[in-house]
């Protein structure tokens, strides 16, 4: 059983993930349908970070309380019925929100406890990362693609893309039922409700290091299919929808592509190139801000896409190496409440660009994560986050 295991879990998570994504190219329909403001467009997409850390922080401890899989299930059901709530999100601004808000909760749980469970059934931490990185930026990538070009192109535009996702997680429940429960009622144990996790001597790592990379994560796509777009819209009529569903479907792929480079780097360099090579792509996108050419998005898009790749990838090995095997999950759901943060980066650029726009605090991010992608390179950062 343990051998079609990984497969399922793997596939539910990737569904999970597709659907996590699917409201992505569409926020600039509800854009105009709803009148909403820049700061309320990046708003609705970063609320999802407000549900999920939540959920990150506190289903890793429950999970390592009571196992992994009364965590894990009901959520999976809950992706499903999230994507029906949709279905009205295109006429209420509350609603919008609410749905996005949920859609993090689910997620939160999904992505910190389900991760925890593939790491278990694989075992080795590198494959581990492989296949989380594999489920989580394919589902995060071919989610928005395939909205954005059924919004663009077919019927239903906030309908469809749902339907899509609900078709899909029903596969995903249908193979659940073979995955063996990982934590032995002798490993739960009984802690903090909230519970980060780090072991007393990973404290100074997982600060000086892992934190940084893990909020890069998710700042260089979130920065790509939101303010990127926004900047880009008067040079993209008609076609404006579909660009930032191929947009943000490069850019996560290119993560997933990107993993045989981390191998190569290994996470102690891994983490550091990543932030340098997000940098470069949002270096790029001013020039392409500049010249007003949206074609440069594809090449800005792949650098941003490898930098997410490689701080990902980086970040959940250090983590695995870091963890204890008692609280992998709480660890895991750190990690990931961390890697979240950076969905705020939009709303920040927008709070901080105001009536100017995005481009100035964008150029000031761009320097910020160049300065820390130097830091971390330097030797005595990388020893902090070197076994033995």
């Amino acid at each position: 059983m343990r051998g079609r295991a990984v497969p399922a879990l793997w596939t539910a998570v990737f569904v999970v993930a597709f659907g996590t994504n699917v409201p992505t190219p569409l926020l600039l329909i509800y854009r105009d349908e709803l009148g909403l403001s820049s700061n309320a467009l990046t708003g609705a997409f970063g609320v999802y970070a407000a549900g999920l850390v939540p959920a990150l922080l506190l289903a890793g401890p429950v999970s390592d309380r009571v196992g992994r899989r009364p965590v894990v299930l009901p959520f999976v059901v809950l992706s499903a019925v999230t994507s029906l709530l949709f279905l009205g999100a295109g006429s209420s601004v509350l609603l919008l929100f609410a749905c996005r808000f949920l859609q993090g909760a689910v997620s939160g749980v999904v992505f910190s406890v389900g991760t925890a469970w593939l790491g278990e059934l694989v075992g080795d931490p590198g494959r581990s990362a492989r296949w989380t990185t594999a489920a989580l930026g394919g589902g995060w990538a071919i989610g928005p693609l395939t909205s954005g070009l059924l919004a663009q192109f077919a019927p239903a535009p906030t309908v469809l893309p749902y339907l899509v996702h609900v078709a899909l997680m029903l596969v995903g429940l249908a193979l659940l039922p073979v995955v063996p429960e990982t934590l032995a009622a002798a490993d739960r144990r009984a802690g903090p409700l909230i519970h980060l996790g780090v072991p007393d001597g990973a404290r100074l790592p997982f600060t000086l290091v892992v934190l940084p990379v893990a909020v890069g994560v998710f700042t260089f796509p979130s920065t790509a299919v939101t303010v990127l777009p926004l900047l880009m819209i008067p040079s993209m009529p008609q076609i404006a929808v579909a660009v930032t569903g191929v947009v943000a479907g490069v850019t996560l792929l290119t993560g997933v592509l990107a993993q045989p480079i981390g191998r190569r780097l290994g996470a102690v360099r891994g983490g550091p190139a990543g932030l340098a090579t997000g940098a470069a792509g949002l270096g790029l996108s001013l020039v392409g801000v500049g010249l007003d050419a949206w074609p440069l998005l594809l090449p800005v898009a792949l650098l941003l896409g490898v930098g997410y790749g490689l701080c990902l990838a980086a970040g959940l090995t250090m983590v695995a190496t870091l963890a204890s095997p008692t609280a992998r999950g709480a660890l895991t759901g750190t990690f990931y409440a961390c890697a979240y943060l950076g969905f705020g980066a939009p709303l920040l650029l927008s709070v901080l660009g105001g009536a100017d726009g995005f481009v100035l605090p964008l150029a000031e991010l761009t320097v910020v994560v160049a300065v820390v992608a130097a830091a971390l390179s330097l030797p005595a950062a990388r020893r902090l986050v070197t076994p033995g």
